[in-house]
């Protein structure tokens, strides 16, 4: 989702006749900028941890379920989430791969000799 200082006039545009016709999608994209504040801003796993925890009073305020949902997750996984605040460090490239081994994989209609996929695999992306 693209922060409102990158848009074009005319996405500005649309925006604002959107938000004023479904006041709940100004609002859930305003969550959605706040939260990507929080992940953006240099700061401790203590203080992540507290503003994600008024991100979450005003998403309960809201009351969408879809934000409901994240918030869920977000303290199902909250450990790990909060270790990219110690590091600033995410799983990206490992995904990247994984989607570049699977299109693979589908290209070869799947794996017969398991040697030989790993070989392919080490010559084309290693």
């Amino acid at each position: 989702m693209m922060s409102q200082n990158k848009w074009t006039d005319i996405q500005r545009h649309r925006a604002n006749i959107l938000f004023k016709y479904y006041p709940i999608l100004k609002a859930a994209y305003s969550l959605a900028m706040e939260l990507r504040k929080i992940f953006n801003a240099k700061i401790s796993p203590t203080k992540a941890m507290g503003r994600m925890n008024k991100w979450y009073e005003k998403v309960m305020a809201l009351g969408n379920n879809n934000f409901r949902s994240v918030i869920k997750t977000f303290r199902n996984h909250a450990p790990t989430i909060l270790n990219y605040f110690r590091r600033r460090a995410t799983n990206a490239s490992a995904e990247a791969f994984n989607s570049k081994v699977k299109i693979f994989r589908s290209q070869m209609r799947g794996v017969r000799d398991r040697d030989f996929f790993i070989f392919r695999l080490v010559k084309l992306y290693a």
